[in-house]
């Protein structure tokens, strides 16, 4: 295994990840500032109101973007294991 491979399985590996947490980072986020927007037109100062809604927008998002999450994941792991079965060879 040459260490161009080696480099590029870890790029992607790196870039997987990014892509995988990206919906529910990104869902929490959003929901996030919305519920920071409200409390700060309402001057309701309640650290706990923003947790339920963000863990909400989470979970949401996971699973409407859990089958892709999962073929991605399951193509990468299936590219990996074509590669760990060609050095071994």
């Amino acid at each position: 295994m040459t260490q161009d491979l080696l480099l590029a399985v870890g790029r992607e590996a790196l870039l997987l990840m990014v892509l995988a947490s990206l919906p529910p980072v990104g869902a929490s986020l959003v929901v996030g500032f919305l519920m920071s927007l409200f409390q700060a037109t309402t001057q309701l100062q309640e650290s706990t109101l923003s947790v339920v809604p963000k863990l909400g927008a989470s979970v949401l998002a996971l699973v409407l973007a859990g089958p892709w999450i999962a073929a991605q994941l399951t193509l990468f792991t299936r590219q990996l294991l074509t590669l760990i079965a060609e050095v071994a060879a």
